[in-house]
């Protein structure tokens, strides 16, 4: 497999940032009344703040929440995530995208947030600029839906058969499988391996690091 561009996660991927939007989803949704568990953040992860929200509600109420609901809870989460110092960068990643690059391959960023901060934030640790950077405020799904990755691909100029995602989330890798892409999955939540197997991950490691590491020394099986 001739890979040509490889489609980045960003939380729990890029940054150990998954615990804290876990307790701020939580905190969110007590502030409404809602019983929310820290695992239900990382099954919905990769979704939009609104998706999360309306699946939310949909399960509780039978039906979508308002926009007034959405902005207020949505303002809320954020406001809670700010109050958190700044997640670490995931161990090996910023070294794997410097060598994927050196070695002519395309580097994006998918991910359903749409912080303002996202782009600078990512050029400053990673060296994304904001071409190479899909993000919720890009979409009008989001993940499930294959849309995200199809916008990179499109992005990218290639097919998706020479693209690799990486993800940690069970929603997001089913959307790299519905966009046809090869899916390598790293467990750095709190989910049991089945979550993402299920999925249909083509590769499943342990950590950030030990991607990185396997990948830069030729250990990685990637087929299409």
């Amino acid at each position: 497999m001739a890979i040509k561009a490889v489609f980045f996660d960003m939380d729990g991927v890029l940054y150990d940032s998954m615990p804290i939007h876990a307790k701020s989803w939580v905190a969110t949704f007590a502030a409404e009344g809602i019983s929310f568990e820290p695992k239900d953040a990382y099954i919905n992860e990769g979704r939009t703040g609104s998706s999360t929200i309306n699946t939310v509600y949909n399960r509780l109420f039978g039906h979508d929440a308002t926009d007034e609901d959405v902005k207020r809870i949505y303002g809320r989460k954020t406001q809670i995530v700010d109050t958190f110092p700044p997640a670490p960068k995931m161990k090996g990643m910023a070294e794997l995208i410097t060598w994927l690059r050196n070695n002519n391959i395309q580097t994006f960023v998918v991910t359903g947030s749409r912080q303002p901060s996202l782009v600078n934030k990512l050029g400053h640790d990673f060296g994304f600029d904001v071409d190479h950077i899909i993000s919720g405020a890009d979409v009008k799904r989001g993940k499930p839906d294959p849309e995200p990755y199809l916008i990179a691909v499109e992005r990218a100029k290639v097919s998706a058969a020479d693209c690799v995602v990486v993800e940690n989330a069970p929603l997001g890798i089913r959307a790299s499988k519905a966009a046809d892409i090869f899916t390598i999955a790293v467990n750095t939540g709190d989910l049991e391996d089945s979550y993402l197997l299920n999925e249909g991950a083509d590769i499943l490691l342990g950590s950030t690091e030990e991607l990185s590491e396997a990948w830069r020394n030729g250990e990685l099986k990637i087929e299409s």
